[in-house]
């Protein structure tokens, strides 16, 4: 749901959110409203509230039950059931819907003038007669009393049908060229024509003569209007039997009294398009008058505005529910718009929840107070007013507190007194350096954040997808540029969001210093020169302290190269006696092992392993029995005497156990045992 509000009046867009197309499946349906959080929120007050390509007209039944709407292509009718909220009916015809009038108080008769001259009537069934005018038809209007459908179009001539004998009356003879809209009073059946020409004319049905005329176009002409043309008469409405209200191709809305030819009021909708589209609203005296571009609601007394609504698409017909908020729009679109205004009225019995939903909508939405500052706890501490909480200066809210914004620049200014000057400051240097980007100048390393900005350039290496990078987006320049966005990788903060990369640039620096240290120690053990008679007694206490460390590292380092030398824990070396003869061999890793196994036990003296066996044929086998390790052989061990006590210290059963019968022996048919 969309809210706007003009002229400080709130209006509910009921139609905005995104539509689902109708040749996917009901399966892909579910599923697009399962993940788009959009199509779940949106609000669906009619179900298939829409045309293919566009809507051309809306009506609301006399009952206020079914909703009648024609559009395109192919065009067709459709008819909206509000109980149920969906549509009940569509019907498609052959040409084109200029208007459709309803004859019944429901949605079984109505009648249809089509662009190609045709007027069809449907019934509750479907289609029931067609007949041709002379003339191309612009407007219709329906006479209850005696039954007469009134045609005006591109004649002078007003067409009269009547519809309980089936055919043509006497035509009314006009003063016009043409005709464009015709209206009936519901209160004394006056018959109103607008004329092409700019006029009204009035025509009593009984007598079938006229009553009346005035000129519209010489009023507009007389409150500054465009005196070389003459505008069409677009649109007329009743507001009760005298207030006539009547639209202009000029964009004028113009007030007449019946009994006087000038109009009490003007309203101009400063477009200069037609006016199509006329009603009132009778409990705040408001009028709805609506051209291609807006819906204007304004005042019937003095015309002074009251909102307006200008969809994204051109407005071809507007339909006001009356005595309610409710208003249909029928654009230039397949989705025909639903609007509520509470200001206007309430929401229709059908969709009563309109009402708790815009009310909570009203809860829900956050207030900013322009003459306060939030401020939390940490800004209390650096301003000096944390023993201000808990008092009336200071409005807990969220996680913060509300406060005068006239004592948080006091406070301000008393905390940072050079505030100003290093605001001043740093905006000068922004207007340098904005002076300076049109030079040529060596790209430099960035100044702030140039922490994060390597490992996202490391990531951005290591990453095989396209992955969107702060560093060349613009909108996140000033991250690296102001010093207001450094991040401090030292707080607490940073360390709690962050512990797995706070340990490993922990890690990190620890290895370094580590390593550094190290590599003093060496140097100054490499140059072997004495300390400096002018160096103070610490500087020799920590040099021989660095030296002292390289030696028990290198020693250390020793001590794990001579792996053949040194046994297990508490074994002594032995010292072995070489012989002169003897030829002392060292073999590097790689040669030892290319060689066979054979060999190699041969030469580490493992022979007890191993039991080599010839035969005559030249073949040669050799058993190896390898030996276990301590580990194993111990638990294998242990396991064996816990068995053999739990053996001893276990208790049998067999004495309370029943006997269990030897099964019986029988020879030749005896038992012998």
């Amino acid at each position: 749901m969309q809210v706007t509000t003009a002229g400080g009046v709130k209006v509910y867009n009921l139609s905005a959110g995104k539509s689902l197309p109708e040749w996917i499946s009901e399966r892909k349906r579910r599923a697009l409203l399962k993940n788009d959080l959009g199509l779940r929120r949106r609000i669906e007050l009619l179900q298939d509230f829409s045309m293919p390509i566009a809507s051309t007209g809306i009506q609301v039944t006399a009952d206020g039950q079914y909703i009648m709407a024609s559009g395109v292509y192919k065009p067709r009718i459709r008819c909206y059931d509000v109980k149920q909220l969906s549509m009940k009916f569509e019907r498609c015809l052959d040409a084109e819907i200029v208007k459709f009038h309803m004859l019944s108080e429901d949605y079984s008769k109505f009648v249809c003038l089509l662009s190609d001259r045709q007027l069809e009537i449907h019934a509750q069934y479907g289609f029931y007669y067609r007949t041709r005018i002379p003339k191309f038809g612009r407007d219709l209007s329906y006479h209850s009393p005696s039954c007469d459908l009134y045609i005006v179009g591109a004649s002078s001539e007003v067409y009269r049908l009547n519809l309980d004998q089936g055919r043509y009356m006497a035509p009314l003879h006009t003063n016009a060229r043409s005709c464009t809209v015709c209206e009936i009073n519901p209160h004394h059946q006056l018959l109103t024509i607008g004329t092409e020409q700019g006029g009204v004319e009035c025509w009593d049905p009984r007598s079938n003569t006229r009553c009346g005329q005035m000129a519209v176009s010489l009023d507009t002409m007389d409150s500054g209007g465009d005196t070389t043309l003459q505008p069409a008469v677009t649109a007329l409405k009743y507001k009760n039997s005298l207030t006539l209200a009547v639209g202009t191709a000029s964009g004028q809305v113009l007030l007449y009294d019946l009994r006087t030819p000038t109009p009490f009021l003007e309203k101009d909708h400063h477009y200069s398009i037609p006016v199509h589209s006329i009603a009132f609203q009778r409990s705040q005296d408001l009028v709805l008058s609506a051209d291609a571009k807006a819906l204007r609601i304004w005042h019937c007394s003095d015309g002074s505005p009251f909102t307006a609504i200008e969809p994204e698409h051109a407005i071809n017909s507007v339909c006001y529910l009356p005595e309610t908020g409710m208003v249909f729009m029928a654009c230039e679109d397949s989705k025909m718009l639903s609007y509520y205004i509470p200001a206007v009225g309430h929401a229709p019995r059908w969709c009563s929840f309109l009402d708790s939903l815009t009310e909570e909508l009203e809860e829900a939405e956050p207030v900013v107070y322009d003459d306060y500052k939030f401020v939390t706890s940490s800004d209390l501490d650096t301003l000096g007013l944390s023993h201000l909480v808990g008092t009336n200066l200071l409005r807990g809210y969220m996680h913060g507190y509300f406060m005068d914004i006239r004592l948080y620049h006091k406070a301000k200014a008393v905390s940072q007194p050079f505030a100003y000057r290093e605001y001043r400051k740093e905006k000068i240097r922004q207007k340098i350096d904005e002076q300076r980007a049109s030079r040529v100048k060596e790209k430099k390393v960035l100044r702030v954040n140039s922490e994060l900005a390597k490992r996202l350039m490391e990531d951005t290496k290591k990453t095989v997808k396209d992955v969107s990078n702060p560093l060349g987006d613009n909108r996140f320049a000033a991250m690296f540029s102001d010093a207001n966005f450094q991040i401090d990788e030292e707080s607490e903060e940073f360390r709690a969001v962050h512990p797995v990369l706070a340990k490993a640039k922990l890690k990190k620096k620890k290895l370094e210093e580590k390593q550094a240290d190290i590599e003093r120690g060496e140097s100054e053990e490499r140059e072997g020169r004495p300390s400096d008679e002018s160096s103070s007694s610490d500087e020799e206490e920590e040099r021989a302290a660095w030296r002292e460390v390289a030696r028990l590292r290198r020693s250390k380092m020793a001590e794990e190269g001579e792996k053949g030398s040194v046994g297990e824990e508490g074994a002594k070396v032995e010292m072995v006696a070489v012989s002169g003869g003897d030829r002392l061999s060292i073999q590097r890793p790689s040669t030892v092992s290319r060689a066979s196994l054979g060999k190699r036990l041969e030469r580490e003296g493992g022979a007890s392993l191993a039991t080599p066996h010839s035969s005559s044929l030249g073949n040669k086998e050799m058993k190896f029995s390898l030996k276990k390790s301590e580990v194993e052989t111990t638990h294998k061990q242990r396991m064996r005497d816990h068995r053999i006590e739990r053996r001893k210290l276990g208790r049998s059963a067999k004495k309370i156990l029943p006997k269990t019968r030897n099964t019986p022996v029988f020879w030749k048919g005896r038992r012998v045992k």
